[in-house]
């Protein structure tokens, strides 16, 4: 019988899942996963940063906050035709769903005509879309469904017991304002956080809590593990043991079993091995490319092989145009597999 969506998990729920022997928490977490997904498919997003650097909010792990001094420069809006012609090579490559991302508190009215420019132009690629602007009031939220906009990412970042610690310019409260006026204009909503800020395990657990009781659980839920980047404030900070990473991907599986759980932000920095245990524990969406934002994402050619040793293979969308795109996907991945220097894991 396949897991019940709950909204009522307590922390010391949470914590009883955090605490179970990692071989059990990662039986139960495959378990509710594969009732809910077909087990070996892993959803394909591409995300463009659409305006970098000298965001007003003070984000202490961000190197695009105005705030701090991380040698990125400054970047215009992109014009819309340069975000199609992305958007097209991120088609071609097999992705599904185009995220576009842009550096602000808010996006300005002035902008908005440029950005549901944007949305219908990669809409009409056959594409998903998705755009994380920061908050937006009602009226923006709506524009922007109009426009044809799938998702629209705003992340909760950590607990609101340690959110004070890396934020000061928004409240926990926006945050969740800006879930909602996403969700009452009728959009699909993409939320999760940031582990390795040097929260507690009982953050961790929080801010999970937070995700799954939230009215509806997000559809697409990012686990980002912290990349550290000179000159913000959290460049110093403790490295996070993979094992907790990972434990907390399944905890979010078993949360929100209907979610899709993605490895988002730091996948870098975790090798073949790390990435098989998250998505045995449950992670079946990953951002796949270049860049994420300003931080390095692996390799399309490392994705690829890693699927082909794993054999996963992209998911499909139910429409029959994103099918061709699924598939050129899964024909890279079989190159792959044939190429000389392919082996497979043993």
């Amino acid at each position: 019988m396949p897991a019940a969506i709950r909204h009522d998990w307590s922390l010391a729920e949470v914590n009883a899942l955090f605490a179970l022997p990692f071989n059990d928490l990662l039986f139960q977490a495959q378990t509710v996963h594969r009732q809910h997904f077909t087990p070996n498919e892993v959803q394909v997003s591409t995300l463009l940063s659409i305006k970098t650097g000298a965001c007003a909010e003070d984000c202490k792990y961000c190197p695009q906050s105005g705030h701090y001094n991380t040698g990125l420069e400054r970047e215009r809006l992109l014009e819309v035709e340069k975000v199609l012609r992305q958007a097209q090579a991120a088609k071609e490559k097999g992705a599904t769903r185009f995220c576009m991302g842009a550096a602000w508190s808010n996006p300005k009215q002035r902008d908005m005509p440029y950005l549901i420019e944007m949305v219908r132009g990669v809409k009409a690629m056959g594409l998903e879309t998705c755009m994380t602007l920061g908050m937006i009031d009602p009226e923006q939220a709506q524009s922007l469904a109009s426009a044809g906009l799938d998702y629209y990412n705003h992340n909760l970042d950590t607990s609101p017991e340690f959110y004070g610690e890396i934020i000061t310019t928004r409240t926990y409260q926006d945050r969740l304002d800006t879930l909602q006026h996403v969700r009452d204009a009728g959009m699909k909503v993409c939320c999760g956080g940031i582990l390795g800020m040097g929260e507690s395990a009982n953050d961790r657990s929080a801010l999970l809590m937070q995700l799954a009781n939230l009215p509806e659980h997000p559809e697409s839920v990012p686990i980002n593990m912290l990349v550290k980047v000179q000159g913000t404030p959290l460049e110093n900070v403790d490295d996070m043991d993979a094992f907790d990473f990972i434990r907390a991907i399944a905890v979010a599986r078993i949360l929100m079993p209907a979610s899709h759980v993605r490895l988002s932000a730091g996948r870098s920095r975790m090798n073949e091995q790390m990435q098989a245990l998250c998505f045995m524990a449950g992670a079946n969406s990953i951002f796949y490319g270049d860049k994420l934002l300003t931080t390095d994402n692996p390799e399309a050619d490392a994705d690829m092989q890693l699927f082909a040793k794993l054999g996963i293979r992209p998911e499909q969308r139910q429409d029959v145009s994103d099918e061709a795109h699924a598939l050129a996907l899964a024909d890279a991945i079989k190159e792959q597999q044939q190429a000389p220097l392919y082996h497979a894991a043993g």
